[in-house]
């Protein structure tokens, strides 16, 4: 028996774009790849800790943080689902320092086919890392920004034409639409007209991701630890941040980021 507070699983992907899934725990990670095809048990034991502070909490907000953190926390700010509201760039932030090293960075604009085509932002360093997290079959970068405000603007501009939603039903169960990148990247420069055009990347290489899936199935079921303390099944694959069991149970492990699980495989 291996216990662990969850966390989102660390990911890397090889030449090829082959995805490779670690899971932490309170020993040694966890390659899950390997235990494809066997059965996992994960039971929630009823404890939460916050990944900020570290205190014990009765409930999760924000992925992870107890509710003093979730609102305080430089992590949780707005701007982390709304790019466009981010104020590090006239200097107001809950930690400068923090929007230092996290807003006032480069950033990337990019479209991505996850169950469907989406339009997203992230930090220069969080690809491919971003859209494995989102379970991406392609990523494209489409403009590269100095800061995280300038890209959440270009976003609210495309979001007019492009969603900025992970179909994750669709994502698991690898149904997608026949999308050419390329043809939907000269479609949005007609969107971006004047001081924004200026952002759009030359960068035309396409990023296509493999998952670890042993076969997807046709329609899934979301698991919650908090209804479903025991969860347990054969692992037939694993696609973003979800595991999928067979019959087409899924549990997406960020979700129940710091839960105290105890797991057999």
């Amino acid at each position: 028996m291996i216990t662990a507070e969850l966390r989102k699983m660390r990911v890397s992907a090889d030449k090829n774009g082959y995805v490779s899934y670690l899971l932490s725990t309170n020993e040694d990670p966890i390659n899950i790849n390997s235990y494809l095809g066997q059965e996992i048990s994960m039971n929630f034991t009823g404890k939460i800790r916050c990944v900020s502070c570290g205190k014990v909490t009765k409930k999760s907000f924000g992925q992870g943080y107890c509710y003093p953190c979730f609102i305080s926390s430089p992590e949780t700010e707005e701007c982390v689902l709304k790019p466009h509201l981010c104020q590090a760039h006239v200097g107001i932030a809950r930690d400068i320092t923090y929007a230092e090293q996290h807003c006032l960075i480069d950033h990337y604009v990019y479209l991505a086919i996850s169950g469907g085509l989406k339009v997203g932002v992230t930090r220069h360093t969080q690809i491919p890392t971003r859209w494995i997290d989102q379970g991406a079959s392609q990523g494209l970068i489409i403009a590269q920004t100095p800061n995280r405000y300038l890209a959440g603007i270009i976003e609210v501009e495309l979001m007019k034409n492009f969603s900025d939603k992970t179909n994750w039903r669709s994502m698991l169960t690898n149904i997608e639409p026949n999308i050419n990148l390329y043809d939907e990247r000269n479609k949005l420069r007609n969107f971006l007209q004047g001081e924004l055009g200026q952002y759009l990347s030359e960068d035309f290489s396409i990023q296509k991701i493999a998952y670890p899936v042993e076969k997807y199935p046709a329609k899934v079921t979301s698991l919650n630890f908090n209804k479903t303390p025991q969860i347990s099944g054969i692992l037939k694959g694993i696609r973003g941040q979800y595991l999928i069991f067979n019959e087409g149970r899924v549990v997406n492990l960020r979700t129940f980021t710091g839960y105290e699980v105890e797991i057999k495989i």
